[in-house]
């Protein structure tokens, strides 16, 4: 099995590890429950090699999982080895991109702390390529245009059957720092206000009349799957990225993003804002 077709396994290893701990058990204790080898139980929990779908259904039923929590890491174990749309673009992608493209086409709900830039899922195509042409590492025409390629295929999740449930809250720098041009620059400001019309998106912003706030140290996403079992939160720093899993970090992002929510402006005036920073464009 390649890096890349490991995304889905990471997840199954994750759930597993957590489901085990909440039971106490070791992993002795576990592959005895259900006539597998320690070695089996720490295979599955550390994304190495196949798995066999009946082993993690019988793995959730020894730890006394729900049923709603069973049937999701089933679907993790019986998908393992699925590609999504991006496989064709797999060789240029890295990894932390590779997975956080399969976290959010399984994700149900994400919400959104951004205090720099527009987050990338309301982005324009002209205010994405403009951030793209401003990597301190020069990029060619070509890479520019895919990786911009790339972005709006993954906004496809908002209008997907079953769309994903967006919540976005957006410091107020965001949308005064002009980005490619006054042009562009408007053209994403009316694509925010478009956002805050849809039935599967809240937007909010963090005006500076708050001053100091909950995420002061940066940007976040936390990416909701059907169960909170399966809950990440996403971390993009300038040198790479986080994906945390532990209880008591995404107790912490749930607490801030809470916090934020009830700092924020609500719907009306954040458009309000919007609008007027609009007209002194």
């Amino acid at each position: 099995m390649t890096m890349r077709a490991t995304t889905r396994r990471r997840q199954l290893g994750a759930m597993l590890r957590k489901l085990r701990a909440s039971k106490g058990m070791t992993l002795e204790e576990a592959g005895h429950l259900v006539g597998v080898s320690k070695a089996t139980v720490s295979r599955y929990e550390t994304q190495a090699g196949p798995v066999k779908w009946i082993v993690v259904d019988a793995l959730c039923r020894a730890y006394g999982a729900t049923d709603a929590e069973r049937d999701a890491v089933v679907r993790l174990a019986k998908d393992a080895k699925q590609q999504g749309w991006w496989s064709s673009f797999a060789d240029s992608i890295p990894e932390n991109m590779n997975l956080l493209l399969t976290l959010e086409d399984e994700a149900v709900q994400e919400n959104h702390f951004s205090c720099v830039y527009v987050p990338g899922l309301l982005q324009t195509r002209a205010y994405s390529t403009a951030l793209q042409r401003a990597n301190e590492v020069p990029l060619a025409p070509d890479e520019i245009e895919r990786l911009v390629d790339i972005r709006m295929k993954r906004q496809e999740i908002l209008t997907r059957p079953k769309p994903l449930r967006l919540w976005a809250i957006i410091d107020e720098s965001v949308i005064r720092r002009v980005v490619g041009s006054p042009q562009t620059m408007k053209e994403q400001l009316d694509c925010l206000l478009a956002a805050n019309d849809s039935p599967h998106t809240t937007l909010q912003v963090l005006p500076f009349s708050k001053g100091a706030h909950a995420a002061a140290l940066g940007s976040f996403v936390m990416i909701g799957g059907a169960e909170p079992a399966l809950d990440v939160v996403y971390v993009d720093f300038h040198t790479g990225s986080l994906f945390l899993e532990k209880d008591e970090e995404l107790e912490r992002y749930r607490l801030a993003f809470e916090y934020l929510r009830a700092q924020a402006l609500d719907m009306e005036a954040s458009s309000a804002l919007i609008h007027r920073a609009r007209k002194e464009l």
